[in-house]
């Protein structure tokens, strides 16, 4: 059956469009004007989709689909506090965490700024008490070492931002345990001081089943050696199950709220960012914030035909929809980012994994693509095969740092070099070898995103583009991109084979307990 979307004027105007130019080559329209004339720029982040097979009447179109799936407004909507995951009944308003004023911002009828302003204070005050020694560990002894426990949203972007702005040099030094693994927690405890150690524990319910795992290794570590005392020293949480939290025996006034209205995988510029402020500093967690406002105000105000994340969104719908690309690269050519993909991979495949409507219809396009990536120029040698000679011209998001922040020159500029190479051999490509194998047939298409610097203002806007881009991708297809009904059931089973109490006493748990049976069984 047809879907309202695809028997759409806008959708049916760019098939018609994709179909007229079947044949069009990035090659005969790419040249030097061109590179410097598809460009957007806000605040020293510059957007190039020169490399992409788009004419203006390409671009017409696009925003035209943009307008009838009504972008601007469920854009205003999401922005006002109006409850757009239906499928939760909750508002989405992790802009209003980095909000910059304190213009009201209505939930139910209520200002949740003075809440917001509340939290921030908070960790203001105890990350100051942390970083400047004095708070005080169960024998006396500042803290050196933070270590964050969370899985999903609440390790992803807390550990690509402190990897991307501090990396082991952050003081306290912070760090990371997510999996449910021993081998990813026990190695890491058995490098630190019990005495010099802060856990912060990250889980809005307080129920997620790796981390309280984590969290209860964590806390025997401690109490075998300093006591049970010593848990309100050394604990704190991000949760919104205050009374789960307490139970943990973790002090309530070491207890940072949440709210249902912060999605996971955008919850960094909440408490959940708690251990980027202890890494960083406040100030500089502060100026996270403020980047990411700033495309927040942009995305709220700019025309759709200027406005970056719609641009952004609208190609990679031209990519995934008109061209049947299924994939997107993430390649940034930056060692400090290069956690940054594994975090784009959950904003996007979590939000826009969908083969329903927000109404619950089966759609008949495709909706989210798959995320890959890695640092380039590692990636050069691994997978830039498959990108340049692979059967489908995948796009990609090329990602560099202007500044070279290090002095090292001879560095830097082979990065950036590299970086450019492989955006005009994807497009280009060299179709006149005379071996097939040596042919490269170009016309793949690639997005250059290129920051002045690497700095907590120029990261927080990187990740609000994506996250804004994700957004209108996920109101063009006609799906909610704020719940995750899809992780669910796994960890439902998974929770009643380690009960014992089924949920759904059927094959499906026949099944998975055959497949436990024969996972633990010892082989010879």
């Amino acid at each position: 059956m047809t879907s309202q979307l695809t028997a759409s004027p806008a959708w049916r105007a760019l098939q018609q469009h994709r179909a007229d130019t079947a044949g069009r080559h990035v090659a005969d329209m790419l040249d030097a004007a061109r590179v410097g004339r598809l460009v957007l720029s806000l605040d020293g982040l510059h957007l190039n989709y020169a490399a992409h097979d788009v004419s203006d009447e390409t671009l017409k179109l696009l925003v035209a689909l943009a307008r009838q799936q009504q972008v601007e407004g469920w854009r205003d909507r999401m922005l006002s506090g109006d409850k757009i995951n239906n499928t939760e009944d909750r508002a989405v308003l992790h802009t209003a965490l980095r909000q910059q004023g304190d213009q009201p911002v209505l939930v139910d009828g209520k200002d949740v700024m003075p809440d917001i302003r509340a939290v921030q204070q908070k960790m203001e005050d105890f990350v100051e008490r942390v970083r400047s020694g004095a708070w005080k560990g169960a024998t006396g002894k500042p803290i050196r070492h933070i270590v964050n426990i969370g899985i999903g949203g609440s390790d992803l972007g807390p550990r690509m931002v402190v990897e991307a702005l501090a990396g082991s040099q952050s003081v306290p030094q912070v760090h990371f345990v997510a999996n449910a693994d021993a081998h990813d927690i026990q190695p890491m405890l058995d490098g630190l001081d019990p005495a010099e150690t802060l856990f912060v524990v990250v889980s809005k319910t307080f129920t997620t089943q790796e981390t309280l795992l984590n969290a209860n290794r964590a806390r025997a570590w401690l109490t075998a050696a300093l006591g049970d005392d010593a848990v309100s020293k050394h604990f704190v949480a991000a949760s919104s199950n205050v009374q789960a939290v307490k139970d943990f025996g973790i002090d309530p006034d070491n207890i940072y709220p949440l709210w249902d209205w912060v999605g996971g995988r955008y919850s960094l510029w909440s408490s959940v960012g708690l251990s980027i402020a202890l890494g960083l500093g406040m100030d500089q967690f502060k100026q996270l914030l403020a980047g990411a406002a700033a495309m927040d105000r942009h995305f709220a105000t700019a025309p759709l035909e200027q406005n970056l994340p719609v641009l952004m969104a609208m190609l990679g719908v031209w990519q995934q929809n008109f061209h049947d690309t299924g994939a997107l690269a993430i390649l940034p050519y930056d060692e400090r980012l290069r956690d940054l993909p594994r975090f784009l991979q959950q904003l996007d495949m979590e939000s826009n994994g969908k083969s329903v409507t927000r109404d619950g219809q089966p759609v008949d396009y495709e909706t989210g693509p798959v995320i890959f990536g890695e640092c380039g120029t590692i990636s050069q040698h691994s997978f830039h095969q498959l990108l340049h000679q692979g059967p489908k011209a995948l796009p990609a998001d090329f990602i560099v740092v202007a500044e070279d922040d290090l002095g090292l020159p001879e560095h830097h500029q082979a990065v950036l070099t590299n970086a450019a190479a492989q955006i005009g051999a994807l497009a280009l490509g060299d179709p006149s070898a005379a071996v097939p194998q040596n042919r490269y047939s170009g016309n793949r298409p690639s997005t250059l995103i290129k920051l002045d610097r690497l700095d907590p203002y120029h990261l927080g806007m990187l990740l609000a583009l994506y996250e804004h881009k994700v957004f209108v991708q996920g109101v063009v297809w006609n799906i909610n991109s704020f719940d995750q009904p899809g992780v669910e059931l796994g960890k439902q089973m998974a929770k009643a084979l380690v009960s014992g109490a089924p949920v759904r006493p059927d094959k499906r748990l026949e099944v998975t307990a055959t497949y436990d049976h024969w996972i633990k069984s010892r082989t010879p």
